[in-house]
């Protein structure tokens, strides 16, 4: 967060500044006038560098010993080592955290949202082996308020050291009458770099090829749309209502803001230790919508669901809303964060270093002859 500025304004005429004046009372010839102040217009400069100040203590823990300079530049500097690579391509990735920022909102809990958007960012730069090197978050709302400003950081700089890239600035920005106070909207573009010999893909993809599921940590951040229609309108649930399938007095505004796991750092160590081939980030789109991103147009991908058995949050969306099998997978994870494709040779000890590092993995399927499609098998693990 570099500081803080004005975007957009409602009611706003002309350019910024000036010698513009506000009338306050009477209009007309003969009415008194005043000079107008970036404050009275509903920006504060203020909480904006308070905001700023709260957030170095995070924002330092997140560094490189390539990045230059201290927070609060016009821009953040960047020594990229060359001399690691003989053809290093810069990978880039943008995304944002959608309507799960409702729930965050409503709950008034701002802590873990900037995970989500780490993740988001970060996990598609890892897809193509990409070492995620910094990031640059923006933050826009309706009304600056310092504590939560801060709250917001800290969650994208907890998110940054998770994956071992910096948190090299961004912008904070106050939109008065456009977003309400309570309001805010986030989003961050990342940076990453990659031999141009080893970068990941459909390329690499060959027949017998196995598929490497790794579990979500829940609905991550996709789908929250339909997710608040079915649960909070349609289905009229309350987010503290206690859920028992959940575990013990876990409600559900608690998952639904369960932080967006961050894979970046296992995705990267797994290259090292097997022969990867592609991942597959599960995002909007589900799992066939993101597997069939790193399939050849000669190949298909085989996923055979009786493998494991999606999350309850899962069965109570779709049982709330009558959703057939296949808008579930095609808005939600289901359960797999990230799918990895090794070499058939390279599964048993793909899934025993990804557990090793906490992450449950198990095979799913294979890649096969085919026309580039994936082909969802029998019928999910049910409790």
């Amino acid at each position: 967060m570099t500081h803080v500025s004005e975007r957009s304004s409602a009611g706003s005429n002309g350019a910024e500044g000036g010698d513009r004046q506000l009338w306050t009372a009477g209009s007309g010839r003969g009415a008194r006038k005043r000079p107008a102040t970036y404050a009275e217009a509903g920006v504060s400069i203020h909480a904006g560098d308070r905001a700023v100040e709260l957030l170095k203590s995070k924002v330092k823990k997140t560094s490189r010993p390539e990045v230059i300079g201290d927070l609060g530049g016009f821009s953040g500097l960047f020594r990229l080592n060359t001399a690691k690579y003989k053809s290093p391509i810069l990978a880039s990735s943008t995304d944002g955290v959608g309507t799960k920022l409702v729930i965050a909102q409503q709950l008034d809990i701002h802590d873990t949202i900037g995970i989500d958007l780490v993740a988001m960012v970060v996990d598609d730069l890892v897809a193509c082996g990409a070492e995620p090197l910094f990031l640059l978050d923006y933050i826009a709302c309706g009304e600056v308020v310092p504590d939560k400003v801060a709250e917001i950081g800290a969650g994208i700089a907890d998110g940054c050291r998770y994956a071992g890239c910096a948190l090299l600035g961004g912008e904070t920005a106050e939109h008065p009458g456009v977003l309400r106070p309570d309001e805010y909207d986030v989003s961050a573009t990342g940076v990453g770099v990659v031999e141009e010999s080893e970068i990941l893909g459909k390329e690499r993809v060959e027949l017998g090829d196995a598929i490497i599921a790794m579990r979500s940590s829940g609905l991550h951040s996709n789908g929250y749309s339909l997710v608040r229609h079915v649960l909070l309108g349609a289905g009229r649930m309350r987010l503290d209502t206690v859920v028992d399938d959940f575990g013990t007095q876990r409600t559900l505004g608690e998952e639904l803001l369960t932080p967006t796991k961050i894979y970046a750092k296992d995705c990267l160590g797994l290259i090292e230790e097997t022969e990867v081939r592609a991942f597959s980030h599960v995002t909007g789109g589900g799992i066939p919508g993101n597997l069939n991103r790193v399939l050849p147009d000669t190949m298909d991908a085989v996923v055979d669901r009786s493998t494991w058995r999606p999350q309850p949050i899962f069965d109570l969306i779709q049982a709330k809303g009558r959703i057939e099998d296949t808008e579930m997978e095609a808005t939600f994870n289901m359960g797999v964060g990230m799918f990895a494709v090794v070499s058939s040779d390279d599964a048993d000890r793909a899934m025993a270093y990804l557990t090793g590092r906490g992450v449950e993995a198990w095979q799913v399927g294979e890649v096969v002859e085919g026309t580039g499609e994936v082909q969802m098998m029998s019928s999910y693990t049910r409790g």
